[in-house]
């Protein structure tokens, strides 16, 4: 390969040849390392289990609500834990909290399964923050979201299945008031003209795919394009 880069009709001394042979053969080295990939040094995006299944008796596992408890602990929430309640049409508030005070107000924040509180804190705690001083220069004062519980199927639709909202497992997230003033919406912004908007709320919606099993957002289809869906149900999709 080396020869074929020099010029045939021109003779080189021994010695010259040897040189010009030693920087194609490292140029050669490089290009090849360059096409071996560099394994990822990051540690691994941390993506809590789905809430764990309700029990034929209408209780989660004790064990692992106390450990939901510690952990939410750990991140500063202060909570409330509520009564089990089982509603008609399958749907039910089985171990399930109500957050109090997480760092910044939200709105319509109701019965919430331990584990989808737990990573909502987390998400707030560790990616939202950073997301609106990186692309608005600005620190988020409170959330707006759609509600939590809600006894219905899946899009409203009859006929779906039980919606993760009919278990208290799902929350849906409209807007950020900005320090600033601003006011950041689902609707307005995510494909709205200010570019910074736009890269916010895809970073907040990249950050929650990384800590709930579901996350949908405008991009998944028509019914979610005024709002940011998590949901802690089984399965992994992020669109």
């Amino acid at each position: 390969m080396a020869g074929r880069g020099m010029d045939a009709g021109r003779r080189q001394p021994a010695e010259g040849a040897g040189r010009q042979a030693s920087r194609w053969a490292g140029a050669l080295l490089f290009l090849l390392a360059a096409c071996v990939p560099v394994a990822d040094r990051r540690p691994p995006a941390r993506r809590a289990a789905p809430s764990p299944p309700v029990s034929a008796g209408g209780a989660e596992d004790p064990r692992a609500l106390r450990q939901c408890y510690a952990d939410l602990g750990r991140q500063g929430a202060s909570y409330q834990a509520l009564p089990d309640r089982v509603m008609g049409g399958g749907c039910s508030a089985i171990g399930t909290v109500k957050l109090v005070r997480i760092g910044i107000p939200t709105t319509n924040l109701g019965a919430m399964r331990c584990r989808l509180a737990e990573r909502f804190v987390a998400w707030t705690n560790e990616a939202l923050q950073t997301a609106a001083s990186a692309w608005l220069d600005s620190r988020v004062v409170k959330i707006e979201s759609f509600g939590t519980y809600a006894c219905r199927p899946v899009n409203n639709q009859a006929g779906n299945r039980l919606s993760e909202h009919g278990t208290s497992n799902a929350v849906d997230i409209s807007a950020f008031v900005l320090a600033s003033g601003r006011r950041i919406t689902v609707l307005g912004d995510w494909n709205g003209p200010d570019e910074n908007a736009r890269n916010f709320l895809r970073a907040v919606h990249k950050a929650a795919c990384r800590r709930f099993s579901v996350v949908l957002g405008p991009d998944a289809n028509a019914l979610h394009r005024d709002h940011l869906h998590f949901d802690m149900g089984r399965g992994s999709y992020c669109r």
